[in-house]
Order: structure tokens, then sequence, then C-alpha cells
């Protein structure tokens, strides 16, 4: 990868990070623990807690992408970014600036 193109990607994951922290906050805001004094009905309390299970599960995927980008950022300047952990070929570029979080080519992550 040449100078151009890391100084694009570290843009690409700020900007990721950026969007991701926004979807924790909205993802912890939308899971907060439902009030037993809430009359809502119950069908409707049965829909709030699915929901907030549904949001809480959306949460943690976001904190995980949030964890794997900040990683990224760190290791982007590392003589091994770009390079499938799994099976040592290059991470072709394209899909690091989709998924800069992605540590495997797509044939591994398949």
């Amino acid at each position: 990868m040449n100078h151009n193109e890391l100084k694009k990607l570290e843009s690409v994951i700020s900007l990721e990070i950026e969007k991701t922290k926004d979807s924790v906050e909205k993802y912890k805001e939308l899971s907060k623990p439902i009030a037993p004094e809430n009359a809502i009905g119950r069908v409707s309390r049965m829909d709030a807690i699915n929901n907030k299970s549904v949001n809480e599960a959306a949460l943690l995927k976001a904190e995980l992408k949030l964890n794997s980008l900040r990683i990224a950022l760190n290791n982007i300047h590392e003589p091994n970014f770009g390079i499938c952990s799994k099976c040592n070929n290059p991470i072709p570029v394209g899909r690091i600036m989709l998924m800069p979080q992605s540590r495997f080519c797509v044939h591994c992550a398949s």
C-alpha cells in the first residue's frame, strides 16, 4: 500500500470510528432497562423486551466493530497491516477500504 492509500485509509477508519461511536450511543440508549411500572400493556411490554434484546445484540456488535477499528487504526503503519492473518496473502485494498477492521481476505473470511 502506498502513502496516499494509507492516508485515505486513515481518514476512512477515523470516519467509521465516529459513525460507530454514534451507533454505540444510540444502541445504549435503546437498550436501557424497561421500568416495570410503565403501564404499556402486556403485548406491548413483550415487544419492548424483544426490541431491547435486539438492540443489546446490535450494541455488542457495534462495540466489537469499534474495538476492531481502533486496533486497525493503531496498526495501520505496521508492516503486516493488510496481510491476511490466516493465509498471509495481501488483502485487496478495496476490501480494506470497505471493511478496515477485517483481518482476513475474502477467501479466508468465508
